[in-house]
């Protein structure tokens, strides 16, 4: 099975062409901004992290953002520095030349002279990549090559019954194919440890799981707060969830039954070598845990949802999917695929797995997913500390 892809001078297939402004820091997103806005194909992260930081988030901070332009959907990457924040544009552009040979140039704010001189000289490279980001030509890529990051917000039990299910079909068949799998969201895992252990691989992954999950909750605990006063969420609860378990029950049905190779941690870079399905340990906040698996290397996101969200990335197209139909109708500017009819028992989760399936194709072959064509550009980071 192929889809067409732009591929990288570091051998890796991308179903997107962007050109990526990359602010270092809080303090040099609005001017990444502007200077996107400048040129047409080009994509800006508003980088709200990058200063007043502790070592353990400087190393997040690097991780994600070097991840960002090592991911195969960016042609090439401008970094964007002001010159006083913890994560300096030298730093950051030396990090990105570790992952990656694609092209990167650099604008420091400061010496440039000021957001103007720096937005002229930020606009000269990156038409420049745009032009030559304009001459690739796609070719065919097998579906091995498709790193699928999975998704779940909002969600109530129609995210458990159908939407879910759904995207385990999806996820099961990719992996059967070759290709490579993320569940995530380390806080919608517990409870589950005693499914999902005896489907690792092996002992030594099923401990490192069993880790995550445990310090999950002990993190909660050292700050004096416990994870369920959070999650479930209000939306949760109103949708009809009632414990954390439950929601985590519903959680896991997106990495259907294959067996868990590795678990990475949050934004490590995924190894493409080695195929199946894998597990990132990353926040249930939504936004976080999707910049944290786009930084791993993913090329396209499946996101399932019973009360309906907006979420977009700059980076990766995201699919959203629904098994309520009441949302599907109130969020249809928002919502890609309806798999409310199992539900009704209209239509089976094979039925509307192979639909989903097919969509993903298309989405990764070039097709706007509703997020993209709305240009949500969504942006988040899990961090160990509070600002210095």
């Amino acid at each position: 099975m192929k889809f067409k892809g732009y591929r990288r001078p570091d051998g890796k297939i991308g179903i997107r062409n962007h050109v990526l402004i990359l602010p270092c820091s809080l303090c040099a997103s609005e001017t990444a901004r502007f200077i996107s806005s400048q040129v047409p194909g080009s994509v800006y992260i508003p980088n709200q992290g990058g200063c007043a930081i502790v070592k353990a988030d400087l190393e997040i901070t690097l991780k994600v953002l070097s991840g960002f332009a090592a991911n195969p959907n960016v042609y090439g990457t401008v970094v964007v520095g002001n010159t006083c924040e913890i994560v300096q544009a030298d730093l950051l552009v030396g990090r990105i030349k570790e992952l990656t040979n694609k092209p990167v140039e650099k604008v420091v704010i400061r010496d440039a002279g000021g957001t103007i001189k720096a937005a002229e000289l930020g606009v000269k490279y990156a038409m420049q990549m745009s032009i030559e980001a304009s001459k690739c030509v796609k070719e065919e890529a097998d579906i091995s090559e498709l790193i699928l990051a999975t998704e779940c917000g909002g969600s109530d039990p129609t995210s458990g019954l159908a939407a879910n299910p759904t995207l385990g079909y999806v996820s099961d068949k990719l992996v059967s194919l070759g290709g490579i799998s993320i569940l995530s969201e380390t806080s919608e895992l517990v409870g589950t440890e005693d499914i999902l252990a005896p489907r690792c691989k092996d002992e030594k992954t099923a401990e490192r799981l069993l880790e995550i999950i445990k310090n999950n909750e002990e993190y909660f605990e050292k700050a004096g707060e416990s994870l369920r006063d959070g999650n479930p969420s209000t939306g949760n609860k109103e949708g009809g969830l009632t414990t954390l378990e439950e929601k985590s029950l519903g959680c896991i049905h997106k990495a259907g039954y294959s067996t868990i190779m590795k678990v990475y941690d949050y934004g490590e870079q995924i190894d493409t070598n080695e195929k199946g399905l894998v597990v990132m340990d990353t926040p249930g906040q939504d936004v976080a845990s999707v910049a944290a698996m786009a930084a791993g290397g993913a090329q396209i996101v499946i996101f399932t949802t019973g009360r309906g969200t907006p979420t977009g990335s700059g980076i990766v197209p995201v699919i959203k999917i629904t098994g309520n139909a009441e949302t599907a109708e109130l969020m249809a500017d928002n919502i890609d695929f309806d798999a409310s009819a199992i539900i009704g028992g209209k239509s089976s989760i094979e039925e509307k797995g192979e639909e989903l399936f097919e969509l993903m194709l298309q989405i990764a072959d070039g097709r706007k997913s509703k997020a993209e064509a709305l240009g949500f550009n969504d942006m988040s980071m899990a961090r160990k500390c509070n600002f210095c």
